[in-house]
């Protein structure tokens, strides 16, 4: 009894560990997906033919009890999103926390996580930084950018390309426009880019472009 934790390719489906196509493949007994659809697609790609269920945002508190319990009866399942490590900004706390509280073996793969490549290759200090993740939409958004805005270490958080220009322009209303901020968008895949710059200039250039892709900001932390 045991639930692996497999991380995926947040882009180029070479970022995929040799141990993570072993255990997809040979270790488990199925495949709990955030999409199933998404995830097919991956194992097609590695000739992967595993049962796969739905595990995902809109149904894991209903579930979460009875896979835990299907794995405590025997069964070996891994868990997987559409990208990346789970439970980072995506499903899987959850059943991490039953699969303990059971007694229930968990072990997690290294692999990708986006925001990895994008706090490294910003040019902004690594040695501290804090995960934010998504901004809350609405309740709390203004709360959070403020003390974001008087954090010493570096910020690292998720966004869509719908929500970039805004929040970038509501970081700059509180951190100022001379703030050092990098944008990675599309990590991994073929239009793949960093801007990188003051607050005020990379604002500048997403208005006036069309985004696309996920996207992970990182932002300087507050030297005063």
């Amino acid at each position: 009894m045991k639930l692996y934790l497999v991380p995926t390719p947040i882009g180029n489906l070479e970022d995929i560990t040799l141990r993570a196509l072993r255990i997809l493949r040979e270790e488990v007994d199925v495949i709990l997906a955030e999409d199933t659809r998404t995830s097919g697609n991956l194992l097609r790609h590695y000739n992967i033919s595993k049962p796969m269920s739905a595990f995902h945002i809109n149904n894991e508190h209903k579930v979460v009890t009875a896979f835990a319990e299907r794995i405590l009866a025997g069964e070996k399942m891994a868990l997987v999103t559409d990208a990346g490590t789970p439970a980072i900004s995506d499903p899987g706390f959850l059943l991490v926390r039953e699969c303990i509280r059971l007694g229930v073996e968990v072990e997690c793969l290294p692999g990708a996580t986006a925001f990895v490549p994008a706090l490294v290759n910003s040019g902004l200090s690594a040695d501290h930084f804090i995960f934010e993740g998504f901004l809350p939409h609405k309740k709390g958004r203004q709360t959070k950018i403020n003390e974001i805005a008087k954090n010493q270490y570096t910020t690292i958080l998720y966004e869509s390309p719908f929500r970039l220009v805004k929040t970038l322009q509501q970081l700059m209303e509180v951190c100022g426009p001379e703030r050092r901020v990098s944008v990675a968008r599309e990590l991994t895949k073929i239009h793949e880019e960093n801007a990188r710059g003051s607050l005020a200039e990379v604002t500048e250039y997403f208005t006036h472009k069309e985004v696309k892709g996920e996207i992970v900001i990182i932002l300087e932390g507050n030297d005063n």
